[in-house]
């Protein structure tokens, strides 16, 4: 082993429900910077408490040994000195809020609005059940804060508010709005300002500073230590959330979230659910970041020794100064967005590709046409989170999915095995799970699945137990429902049923949006992808599907592409047009300004920052409003337009209305991953496996249940077993075959052939020309 330069090794981890993926990468000579770099990754179980505490850290521990040759000893503090930065995306915010084992806060909300949050806004997904259940809301405490501020003039234009009145150059009213729809209580000398948004905004009622300081007292001697204030129209006002926000953290608060710092836009109720939420998840997502910290040996100075990035909620990674728990709702699956976007993109062709994320816990469905795609309000758990994240449609189907037969039907999922006891065959003693079928069915072929199992870990797949679990299941089905049936028709089955639940998500991001589901490319990844990758492209009539190399870890490999973000935003309700266009401008060019100082700050020279200019804009009249981009700032207008009808199949005459202005800085962390997929393709020469050249390549035959395409009836067959590593370029291989690597099976269905390149496997129906 040669030695390892200081500061030079990149690790990436992505911990997820079942399994911890790690990807690294190092110098291949002696020299730190340049140069070409070898990689590594391991795969571990996210949860082995008899072995070790924390997933990450045990990960970091592992590379270091294989990289160094050093032993590493589990219950000692780690070595920084030969780790570059360590890049790590996390399920601890969206566990917390699942499992609801959030932090104990209050809410601090204007006087009279004590029940808003609770009440929400009145949706209603299950309107024909008859128990209602509503989730109960986060805080377990309300404050009413004696304030209130209120719009003058209550119009569409704040151009007729703001020009109706004079402002010193404070920002004070100098002369009151008393034209047409103006308040009726606003009397000479009550205070008017100028809103960020640039409405008038008038202060009924003085913040109560005495009455709101008592109130934050009692909250910090009862034991509260996490607040979120929400005050009316603080996303143009925020004067009294930042006064409130300062004597909270005077009187020792640890944590406080201001609506109009963490969501700057109207809609009271998402702004302050938001923000409670944010109060809920970042002291537990700080605790545990303090935990992994605490693993690594410090700096002589007393700061952190290690350089930690995290992966957000929209893609993009974040230091340590700007990750929280509302951006981290998302951390998990957004790193394989990322990976399997850059990896399968093909700028020539332009094909959109399909997102399939098998993990062990559940499948992540997103798809990516040339740029991510970005919602800006979601649903977790039941709560309305207001924060960019990736558009992603989750599933509770993977292979951890507990299989069971209730009232005559299989089914898979959602409960999940998770990774300790985890499926059968992880021999702990684990119900069964959709591993333990494809296992069954000859999908999975132990000698060649990591040994990790067991007591101590150092187990392979026990497939005698999930057989004998089988086998009882198949027993009792017999006997409730008087059906004769074979193992692998029953094994199978439940495969199916799991196929059409990771299916439904893939229709919901294209056929249900207008987009032809047969156009896409599936790019399939995920320890459990390669598995239902043809079956899946089958019922969805997709005749091309891209595995990559690293598909297994492909959400840590996303992380290692990940560009370094920051966005910024605020208020307005300007009428687009060429009036307004030149304020609109100048909020963009400061906006722009402060995004591109905030990554220079973290290291990123000009030329490898990126900002994307946009208008969050609808029509009057609408409250639907679509986050737009434009290379030129003249364009919105017929760029918002084209959107819209792409969205909703029609345009309105109404005026546009603009209510936010937003900057997306990317600081690039990489140059160029070099010819797609399917270009390297038409440039190689392709060559089929079979008879003594095949068979040289083949390590083995497996038996395996082959179905035949949309029947759920099958057979077994002898299908030859390929190591991925001993492919060369060009190979093709005619299916049914598996291919193993050291941390996936994939399986070709009949019907399907797989060519090798240089990155990936080009899984293509036989009928389909490229």
């Amino acid at each position: 082993m040669h030695s390892v330069p200081d500061h030079s090794i990149r690790i990436s981890i992505d911990r997820g429900g079942t399994f911890t993926d790690v990807f690294a990468s190092y110098p291949a000579d002696e020299s730190a910077g340049g140069g070409e770099r070898r990689e590594i990754i391991t795969k571990l179980l996210s949860v082995d408490p008899t072995n070790y505490k924390d997933a990450p850290t045990e990960g970091i521990r592992r590379i270091l040994e294989m990289v160094t040759g050093d032993k590493v000893d589990r219950k000692s503090l780690l070595p920084t000195d030969k780790i570059e930065f360590v890049r790590l995306s996390t399920t601890v915010a969206t566990n917390a809020l699942l499992e609801r084992k959030g932090e104990k806060h209050a809410l601090l909300i204007t006087k009279g609005f004590h029940d808003l949050l609770s009440i929400g806004n009145q949706a209603r997904p299950r309107i024909f059940d008859l128990a209602i259940r509503k989730t109960a809301p986060l805080y377990t405490d309300v404050v009413e804060v004696s304030e209130r501020v209120t719009l003058v003039g209550f119009t569409s234009d704040p151009e007729q508010a703001v020009h109706a009145v004079e402002f010193d150059g404070e920002g004070n009213v100098c002369k009151p709005y008393s034209g047409e729809g103006a308040h009726k209580g606003l009397n000479e000398g009550d205070r008017v300002v100028k809103g960020v948004s640039g409405e008038a905004v008038h202060v009924m009622v003085p913040l109560d500073r005495e009455r709101t300081r008592r109130d934050l007292e009692r909250l910090f001697r009862e034991g509260y230590r996490s607040i979120a204030v929400v005050l009316a129209h603080s996303y143009t006002f925020p004067e009294h959330e930042l006064a409130v926000g300062e004597m909270a953290r005077e009187i020792g608060f640890q944590h406080v979230s201001l609506s109009s710092q963490l969501v700057p836009m109207i809609k009271m109720v998402s702004r302050g659910i938001s923000s409670t939420a944010d109060a809920y998840l970042t002291p537990v997502l700080g605790a545990y970041l303090d935990g992994f910290y605490a693993g690594f040996q410090p700096s002589p100075t007393g700061a952190p020794a290690l350089r930690v990035e995290f992966m957000g909620s929209d893609g993009g990674l974040l230091d340590l100064d700007n990750f929280s728990g509302l951006k981290a709702i998302l951390s998990g699956p957004a790193g394989g967005v990322v990976g399997f976007s850059l990896t399968s993109w093909d700028a020539d062709e332009r094909a959109p590709v399909i997102g399939f994320d098998v993990g062990g816990t559940s499948t992540d469905v997103s798809r990516y046409d040339g740029r991510y795609e970005i919602v800006y309000e979601t649903t977790t758990a039941g709560i309305p989170i207001q924060s960019p994240q990736l558009d992603i449609n989750t599933v509770a189907a993977g292979g951890g999915s507990c299989l069971t037969f209730r009232n005559g039907m299989f089914q898979a999922g959602p409960e999940s095995a998770g990774a300790h006891p985890g499926p059968a065959c992880y021999r702990k003693g684990g119900p069964l799970a959709l591993t333990d079928a494809n296992l069954c069915l000859g999908r999975l072929v132990p000698e060649y699945f990591p040994s990790c199992f067991g007591p101590r870990e150092n187990e392979p797949l026990d497939p005698e137990a999930s057989e004998r679990a089988f086998q009882v299941l198949l027993q009792s089905i017999k006997e409730e429902t008087g059906q004769d049936m074979s193992l692998d028709e029953m094994t199978y089955g439940f495969v199916t049923v799991a196929n059409e639940a990771m299916a439904r998500p893939i229709r919901a991001l294209t056929e249900a949006r207008g987009f032809a589901t047969s156009k896409h490319i599936l790019a399939s990844f995920g320890g459990a992808g390669g598995q239902h990758a043809c079956e899946i492209a089958e019922s969805l009539g997709i005749s091309r599907i891209l595995i990559h190399r690293y598909s297994s870890i492909l959400s840590a490999y996303g992380l290692n592409l990940a560009e370094r973000v920051f966005e910024t935003q605020e208020p307005s309700s300007y009428v687009f047009g060429q009036e307004s266009l030149p304020t609109l401008s100048r909020q963009l060019d400061k906006l722009s300004d402060t995004v591109r100082k905030e990554l220079v700050r973290q290291g990123f020279t000009d030329d490898r920052i990126h900002l994307d200019r946009r208008l969050n804009m609808r029509f009057d009249g609408t409250d639907t409003a679509l986050l737009i981009s434009s290379a030129q700032d003249a364009d919105f207008d017929q760029a918002f337009k084209q959107a819209y009808q792409q969205e909703f199949g029609f345009l309105l005459e109404s005026r546009i209305m603009v209510d936010d202005v937003n900057v997306k800085g990317l600081g690039k962390t990489f140059d160029n991953l070099g010819e797609s997929a399917f270009a390297e393709l038409r440039r190689i020469e392709t060559r089929p496996l079979s008879g003594e050249t095949g068979a040289q390549k083949t390590n083995g035959h497996q038996s395996v249940y082959v179905s035949q395409p949309g029947s759920l009836k099958g057979a077994r067959q002898e299908v030859p077993v390929y190591l991925l590593d001993k492919l060369e370029v060009g190979d093709v291989i005619q299916g049914p075959a598996l291919i193993i690597d050291a941390t996936q099976t994939i399986f070709v269905n009949a019907s399907w052939q797989a060519t090798v390149t240089s990155r990936h496997l080009v899984i293509t129906r036989e009928a389909t020309s490229l």
